[in-house]
């Protein structure tokens, strides 16, 4: 996570460094926290100019820097006056999915402000974090959370998930909110009860006629899928999660163009969404092939690879080939690697086309409340 700090009072100063130290002690996630301090103003341009000063002087108005921080930036914390904050990022504000989290601190650190991208962004948790770590009053204003609802954009954040329709989501916190019943629905393993207001698709007709609505009127609902072949309600929220494995197979300096449309393709024929890719698996001796790096790069997923011998150790019914053989050691390498390297159960058999192979193995996946 890139978070970029700014202060404009040595108050503001003393604390940037505070926080600098929180973000250090956190415990380490998929991704190591970096954290940039700023200055701006009088009070701290000499301070910022020291040889010694942990934090940058910004020369530039603080609103041309909220709109770089923007760009660069997974959550940017003010310390000072709200009504700088808000005039500074007023017209980068764009998309709940994709704004930066923004968090404001007054000077003296009593009160920690969750002012933008609470649930999707992680300005939420942050503030519980730093209220926490800085004793300072928490101050977060997102309605599901001051009525201690279900919020199915935070949940999907925590569980890696992407949200298939936000006009949905704003529906299901609305629905939850006014006492309403939602529907769920998934194929995975589920650990643990549903939340308060949430309701198995099955039951959710008597849910309904239980709080004297119209059973077989329009219904809302979650459904956690890689698939949208069907769906279980009449407003139906997706939450995919990253469960699939892609093996891919191909000929040495194949174009990313072409592994693209071979996934594309075959994604688009068996109604899977792209989002719910959660790695690229093959035979080492394309660890280093171009345009399989790039297609992982544009989709920021992982690529493993396995020796012939860790491929042809691989129990089951596979589709051979022994040209493959020949060249590589093993008679199959999109169906063996990408089951390897799931866990899980082979769902799409070896497609093929312009030198490229692909299959698709379903990762084992809990959905845990």
């Amino acid at each position: 996570m890139k978070t970029a700090v700014i202060c404009f009072t040595e108050k503001g100063y003393a604390l940037e460094d505070r926080i600098r130290k929180v973000f250090e002690e956190l415990p380490s996630g998929k991704e190591k926290a970096e954290v940039k301090l700023f200055g701006k103003g009088k009070y701290v341009r000499n301070l910022c100019k020291m040889e010694d000063s942990y934090a940058r002087y910004v020369d530039k108005p603080v609103q041309t820097w909220a709109g770089r921080c923007f760009e660069k930036y997974d959550m940017i914390i003010f310390i000072g006056a709200a009504g700088i904050a808000v005039r500074a990022i007023a017209p980068f504000v764009r998309d709940k999915r994709t704004d930066p989290a923004v968090i404001v601190m007054d000077e003296c650190g009593k009160f920690c402000i969750s002012l933008l991208s609470g649930h999707i962004g992680g300005a939420n948790e942050m503030v519980k974090v730093l209220a926490s770590a800085l004793n300072c009053i928490p101050v977060i204003t997102t309605a599901t959370d001051v009525s201690s609802r279900f919020a199915v954009d935070s949940y999907a954040v925590r569980n890696g998930m992407q949200i298939s329709n936000m006009t949905y989501a704003k529906e299901v916190s609305a629905a939850l909110l006014a006492g309403e019943p939602v529907g769920f629905y998934t194929n995975f393993e589920v650990e643990g009860n549903l939340p308060d207001g949430i309701y198995w698709a099955e039951k959710l007709g008597q849910a309904r006629e239980d709080k004297a609505e119209d059973p077989n009127g329009t219904s809302l609902g979650i459904y956690i899928s890689p698939s949208y072949n069907r769906a279980y309600f009449d407003h139906t929220l997706w939450l995919i999660p990253r469960c699939l494995t892609l093996g891919i197979g191909c000929k040495k300096d194949t174009p990313m163009a072409k592994i693209e449309k071979l996934v594309d393709d075959t994604l688009r024929a068996y109604s899977l969404y792209p989002e719910a890719i959660a790695s690229v698996a093959t035979i080492d001796l394309k660890k280093d092939e171009p345009g399989l790096l790039r297609f992982c790069q544009i989709h920021n997923v992982p690529l493993h690879t396995y020796t012939a011998s860790e491929l042809n150790s691989l129990q089951g019914s596979f589709t051979g080939s022994n040209f493959v053989k020949e060249v590589t050691g093993v008679d199959n390498v999109c169906e063996r690697s990408s089951v390897i390297d799931a866990g899980g159960d082979l769902i799409i058999r070896k497609q093929s086309a312009d030198g490229v192979t692909l299959a698709v193995a379903m990762n084992h996946l809990v959905i845990k409340f």
